[in-house]
């Protein structure tokens, strides 16, 4: 898979900026003989996420400005970087999907790989459900054109149901919560600490994982304008190596990113610990391969089929592999610590 861009200009910002953070200061990965301190990055986050992540493994202290956006929807973080008014956000691969079905101005530039275990399916404590295949008649909550609707539509294809074989209720994660505890759902697809507080305050059943079924490519999308832009595409490189040095430091120390999330969450660290115990993969932060817009695909031809999509989307364009080789000589060096 090739880059989107093809022009010499591309080629030759990305020999500049790739060169100069690749190549210099090898062993730490940052951009060296190349002054960032006039550039400021627009970066979009969630709660608990990249700052925190950044805090906890001293990883913060960057050569450039970072305004940080806290936009808590993958689809807030596409619209601000098609109007410009951000250089970097991330998401699932459905945001991405619509993205790319309306041509908007986003590239996909890595991805993280995170925890699939939090994605989750589970049964009301009392009902009578202890298997997908139980769920035909019963009224299940989910979140339209999300990975919960992806991975329950999969789930159920998979025993031979389909959405018109369930009450489906589309509901917000925070009215699922709330309807939910009260009774009101047979039971629930959803993702994040909603699931996990479920399972451990309403003693929820867990039936299935988004393992299987997610892919587990969760992508970095990026502002053009600022990839074609040479300061800020090296700024951008540097973030991602941060990034991609801090998961490997949380994934050995993760109560100290566990104790930053709970600055910002007030989430229990209990539960925050307890979900890092049983995650399905450590976190990382990998460059475009091959199998990357073709899982993608999979993902926006299932939600055609499902009538969320209206026509068929290519996503491979939007995938740009310009940063893949830094990221990959980055993660080589992590590898030998």
């Amino acid at each position: 898979m090739t880059s989107p861009f093809s022009l010499s200009r591309r080629s030759l910002l990305g020999a500049l900026a790739g060169g100069l953070v690749a190549g210099s200061a090898k062993a730490q990965g940052k951009p060296a003989e190349i002054d960032l301190s006039g550039v400021t990055l627009r970066v979009a986050y969630y709660k608990g996420g990249w700052p925190a992540l950044l805090r906890a493994a001293g990883e913060d202290k960057t050569p450039y400005k970072i305004d940080w956006k806290e936009l808590n929807n993958g689809v807030l973080h596409i619209e601000a970087l098609n109007s410009d008014a951000l250089d970097l956000g991330s998401g699932s691969e459905i945001p991405a999907m619509f993205a790319a079905r309306k041509n908007a101005s986003v590239r996909f530039i890595a991805v993280t790989h995170e925890d699939l275990n939090t994605q989750v399916t589970v049964a009301a404590r009392d009902a009578p459900i202890h298997s997908i295949a139980d769920l035909k008649g019963k009224k299940v909550g989910y979140v339209r054109a999300t990975t919960a609707h992806y991975f329950l539509a999969k789930q159920l294809e998979e025993a031979g149901l389909s959405f018109n074989d369930i009450e489906a209720i589309n509901l917000t994660p925070s009215d699922g919560y709330s309807a939910f505890s009260s009774g009101k759902l047979d039971a629930w697809a959803i993702y994040g600490y909603n699931g996990q507080l479920a399972i451990s305050k309403q003693g929820a059943r867990l039936l299935k994982t988004g393992v299987g079924y997610l892919s587990g490519n969760f992508p970095i999308y990026a502002n053009p304008k600022a990839i074609d832009d040479p300061l800020r595409r090296a700024a951008l490189a540097d973030f991602l190596l941060r990034i991609q040095r801090a998961y490997a430091f949380a994934n050995k120390n993760f109560q100290v990113y566990a104790t930053a999330q709970v600055a910002e969450t007030h989430l229990p660290i209990e539960d925050i610990l307890d979900q890092f115990a049983h995650r399905s993969a450590d976190f990382s932060l990998v460059g475009v391969t091959p199998d990357v817009p073709e899982t993608h695909q999979k993902v926006a031809d299932t939600f055609l089929k499902l009538g969320v999509l209206d026509a068929q989307t290519d996503v491979a364009k939007f995938w740009d592999t310009s940063f893949s080789d830094v990221l990959a000589k980055g993660a080589a060096q992590l590898a030998t610590l």
